[in-house]
């Protein structure tokens, strides 16, 4: 009786013992959750949403920590704004943050989350990433269409001194749309081998167009407060996936064109053994043959879908911030042509071998990319495990939101962080590697070598061969727009005339 007794006693101090652990287990991971600020019912911290979001959770962050863990409604979220979190993130946790999110976006925008960017982990995405690194990001193939670049910023230079006035006074010029037109341009032949915008395009489709993908970049952010509310998506708050649905339904027509139009032409080129540069589309097509359970039509338009919007509009933003600093800095202007002058000379145009040694320029970019980053917020990511970030429990399932826009502007980090400064990059290009314009671990952009490379020699471009100035004495506004890649709220004009030394040139070609 007495061994029974002490072998119940044992068990039941045993079971204690186990309960003891797992509640002081969870009870310590409760504690150690990172701080929430106040929430209500149901919704959680949806209210304190405003736009623009990256300022919202900028002043949640200031008030209550780097590291916050929300709710959106039943969604569990971390938010970082701490470089040393977010490094923690993308490097001992960046298998764990590999997912992403299930969204209204990724689902009707997407081709329902099968896009490289909104793509779950695992094969598909791993296939899509090796076929972008390769076929299209890679360094043989950025340079096979170097002339491409070379000559859509040409034609640029060339429209801007037919706009001008001949008389040497200066004009007004609606960069927005100069930019957007050199981006898609180059994206558009580097993909399918054609212009969209300029003199062969139809404007009443190329007015369609920018319409679509402007529309589609608004709704595309980690903010749509239907993803967090089931009700709202049972009513459809807002008609927001009734919006998504028909944009993409307009842009997949676009996209499905433009393929058959292409299938028609490698035909046509295959009977009469015709040359020319291969693009992304000939390329899949030909991997078509041999793989078509994954170079499906679907595939394909999903990777133009990625490159024609998300790869163009980061550069777009960019390039409108840094000739909006400029503008706004004439001492910062005035520098940029020093050393463009000093490097390129007047005798000749810049192109993308000068980049490398335009040190001040590339501080510039480096700079705009601080102060506007591409991406504010980046793209969500979502743990497919618990984990522990910089001593705080993360439960598997919770959204990871990187404010890189409230990380920039740390003054802990940055010297007057609010100031536009491209010398403070001069001889630090450690401190270029604390900023996140294009992600950071496995999901980071692919497409960052090319964007550099476009932004540089077409920014590099305008500022060698014209003048710039304000359109009057009031500096440009810097209000942020709506949008997963943060454009400008009001479009950029600015006065431009050649430059004296380089109108000899720009008449030659």
């Amino acid at each position: 009786m007495e061994v029974a007794n002490v072998f119940n006693l044992s068990f039941v101090f045993f079971l204690a013992l186990l309960a003891f652990r797992f509640t002081s287990k969870n009870t310590a991971n409760h504690k150690k959750l990172p701080p929430s600020p106040p929430a209500r019912p149901i919704i959680g911290h949806l209210h304190l949403l405003k736009q623009p979001v990256h300022r919202a959770l900028h002043e949640l962050s200031s008030k209550y920590g780097d590291i916050l863990f929300l709710r959106y409604g039943s969604r569990k979220v971390l938010l970082v704004s701490s470089s040393s979190a977010a490094e923690e993130c993308f490097t001992k946790h960046d298998l764990t943050f590999a997912n992403r999110p299930q969204t209204l976006a990724g689902k009707h925008l997407n081709y329902n989350c099968t896009t490289i960017g909104f793509s779950p982990y695992g094969d598909h995405w791993r296939n899509l990433r090796r076929l972008t690194t390769v076929e299209l990001f890679s360094n043989t193939r950025l340079g096979m269409f170097s002339g491409i670049r070379m000559e859509e910023v040409r034609l640029l230079l060339k429209q801007l001194l037919r706009d001008c006035s001949i008389n040497g006074t200066s004009k007004v010029v609606d960069m927005t749309a100069k930019l957007t037109e050199v981006a898609f341009n180059i994206a558009m032949r580097t993909i399918a081998g054609k212009r969209y915008y300029g003199k062969e395009a139809d404007h009443k489709d190329e007015r369609e167009f920018q319409s679509i993908t402007r529309e589609m970049e608004k709704l595309r952010g980690s903010s749509n407060i239907n993803d967090y509310l089931a009700v709202l998506q049972w009513v459809d708050y807002g008609g927001v996936e009734e919006r998504m649905k028909a944009l993409m339904k307009e842009f997949d027509r676009f996209l499905q064109n433009l393929i058959e139009e292409l299938r028609r032409t490698k035909n046509v080129q295959s009977d009469t053994k015709q040359q020319r540069l291969l693009t992304l589309v000939d390329v899949m097509l030909s991997l078509k043959e041999t793989e078509p359970e994954f170079y499906t039509d679907q595939t394909i338009k999903g990777v133009m879908l990625t490159t024609l919007t998300a790869g163009t509009q980061t550069s777009i933003a960019t390039m409108e911030w840094a000739m909006s600093l400029l503008l706004n800095n004439p001492e910062t202007l005035r520098k940029a042509y020093a050393e463009i002058d000093s490097v390129v000379g007047q005798n000749r145009l810049l192109d993308e071998t000068d980049l490398p040694k335009l040190s001040y320029l590339q501080n510039v970019i480096t700079e705009t990319f601080r102060l506007f980053p591409p991406a504010p917020l980046l793209l969500p990511h979502e743990s497919t495990a618990d984990c522990i970030v910089d001593g705080f429990f993360v439960p598997q399932g919770t959204m990871l939101l990187v404010n890189t826009w409230s990380m920039n502007r740390d003054p802990k980090q940055w010297p007057e962080p609010e100031k536009f400064m491209p010398e403070r990059f001069e001889g630090g290009e450690d401190e270029g590697h604390k900023l996140l314009p294009f992600g950071a671990g496995r999901r980071a952009c692919p497409g960052s070598g090319l964007a550099k490379r476009m932004i540089g020699l077409t920014l590099g471009s305008l500022i060698h061969c014209y003048e710039w100035e304000r359109i009057s004495k009031e500096m440009i506004s810097m209000v942020e727009g709506t949008g997963l890649t943060m454009p400008k709220a009001h479009p950029l004009n600015a006065l431009c005339k050649p430059r004296s030394g380089m109108t000899n040139i720009l008449s030659t070609f």
